[in-house]
């Protein structure tokens, strides 16, 4: 049974400016991506939700503040970012560590990300279910897609 939800941040739940530098809690225009908020909203109702984020710029607070400039904290139970588990994301350690932190088994995981090398092979490394935010047709064997956070809630 699936009891916890580990989302990446950038351009998976909040838009990736390019153009806009410096951490995103400070940033002139935050936003979600397209089904985000109902996403989150859905889920958070049968499953904590965890930020697992790549993120080494921004600790734990400033992006819990970016968050709630988005308007979408109120779904989100933890962060973890490199500031708060001292690893790097791409590495299968940042999933065993979070896995350990919350005591709970991978299967009772499911990390969703749009980035196939940092989020879902790390992830998948260690037995966590994984689904790959991504317009890619032709993922590798074995991975779940979805094409947009929209399409999230009707795979339950």
């Amino acid at each position: 049974m699936i009891t916890t939800y580990l989302f990446d941040w950038g351009d998976t739940l909040m838009v990736d400016f390019p153009n806009s530098v410096g951490k995103m809690c400070n940033w002139g225009h935050v936003e979600t991506v397209p089904g985000a908020y109902e996403a989150l909203a859905a889920l958070s109702k049968e499953a904590q939700l965890y930020i697992a984020t790549g993120a080494s710029d921004s600790s734990e607070q400033e992006i819990k503040a970016a968050f709630q400039r988005a308007d979408i904290s109120q779904f989100i139970t933890g962060y973890f970012c490199k500031e708060s588990l001292g690893i790097t994301k791409d590495s299968p350690d940042f999933f065993k560590t979070i896995i350990t932190q919350l005591g709970i088994s991978p299967s009772q995981v499911v990390m969703v990300g749009d980035s196939y090398e940092k989020d879902i092979k790390p992830a998948l490394a260690v037995g966590i279910t994984s689904i790959w935010l991504s317009a890619d047709t032709s993922p590798p064997s074995g991975v779940n897609v979805i094409r947009s956070l929209h399409e999230l809630c009707a795979r339950k």
